[in-house]
This record gives structure tokens, sequence and C-alpha cells, in this order.
């Protein structure tokens, strides 16, 4: 068992997910921007301003302080080289005992190679590895088929929807709460990895709640 997450995991065929520091403000807002408007619809902070990289070097300043306190930690998701940001992934530990939630956004022109799925799953066991951690968490709106799509080819368990008020614009409100409490088996998460996504997956964004909080 261990205190904090890793600083790097690899996870597929020279992709990586890597802790972002805030050195990597001009990607990431770069990333935002070629993605906005498949963004805009789910996330409430895809807005003009967070593409902008004055914008995103203080949100990074701020999650480097909430790394060290252990209560949050942003990674991007790169591709062999880390000249671009194919996706970002957040693990939030501040919300409940025992509990990581974890929420992600992914480039509009990296939908649909089972990114998402393999990076959740290696922050998923990553996650159980932690000290005192039991279960990991991710939400997502009832609209949102795509983002729940992820916990559930994982083997999550939709374990309650709430009912809150929208804060993005396709939102309806009603937000699923999935978790595991288990390791996910290699075997699994190739097998649904290899299932082919519906025609339609460009169409909604790919993300789960908070996946890049603003400070």
């Amino acid at each position: 068992m261990t205190n904090t997450p890793p600083t790097r995991i690899t996870v597929y065929d020279g992709y990586v997910l890597r802790l972002l520091g805030i050195g990597d403000a001009g990607v990431v807002a770069r990333s935002v921007r070629e993605s906005l408007e498949h963004l805009q619809p789910w996330m409430p902070w895809a807005g003009e301003e967070s593409t902008q990289e004055s914008f995103q070097r203080t949100r990074l300043r701020g999650t480097k302080h909430k790394a060290t306190k252990g209560t949050e930690w942003q990674y991007g998701l790169f591709p062999r080289g880390e000249t671009s940001l194919a996706g970002s992934f957040g693990l939030m530990a501040d919300k409940w005992p025992a509990t990581i939630e974890i929420g992600y956004w992914v480039h509009v022109a990296e939908t649909g190679h089972g990114l998402a799925r393999r990076a959740t799953r290696a922050l998923t066991n990553a996650s159980l590895t932690l000290d005192g951690v039991t279960t990991v968490c991710i939400r997502c709106d009832e609209a949102n088929v795509r983002s729940a799509s992820i916990p559930r080819a994982l083997g999550f368990t939709l374990v309650r929807t709430e009912t809150r008020a929208p804060e993005a614009p396709a939102e309806t409100g009603r937000l699923m709460v999935w978790e595991r409490t288990e390791p996910i088996a290699e075997a699994v998460s190739q097998a649904e990895i290899r299932r082919p996504g519906p025609s339609t997956e460009s169409a909604r964004a790919l993300g789960g709640r908070r996946s890049e909080p603003q400070s």
C-alpha cells in the first residue's frame, strides 16, 4: 500500500498518464481549445477562459498544491513524445471517506480508440492500492451515454442516481454514481476495449464529472 498514486503510468502503445505540472499549461490549453465544442455540452468549466494558457497555469498551480495535500491529482494522457495531450484524468480524494473519484475528458480527435477505458482501468487499479482507499467512484450525467459507457464496460456498479441542478447545457440533472471496490483484470479491460463503440461516439464529449475542476 502507498499514500500517493504514481506520477507516471504506462497505458498502451506509447500512451502514458503523467501528473500534470505548471509547465504543461500550454499543451492543456491547446487541447481544450481544439476540443471546446466537443466538451461544452457536458463540462461546466469548458469556456473560452479555459483555452487560455494563463488560466491553465493558475489552475495547475492550484492542482500542484492539492497533490501536496493528498486531496487531488491531475494527469495528462500523452501519446509517445508527449508533445500533445490526448486527454485529462483526475483523481479526487476529498469527497467521501475511503473513496477516490475519477473524472476524465478526451481530446475530440482521440475518441473511439479505447484510451479512456485503458486509462480509467489503470487509475482505478492504482487508486485501490492507496492506504485507506476501498472504493473508486465515477459520476456522470444520465444523458452522457459515452461517459457512462466507461464504468459500465469496466465492471463498475451503478449504486444510485442523484438529482441536482444541471451544470452544463446537455445535462438532465440526473447524476449517475458508479462504484468499484476490486481491481480490474487486464482480460476484462481488453475484451471491453475491443468492443466497437456506437457510430455517434464523437457526438458526445467523453467526460466524467469534474474531470478538470477549476481552482
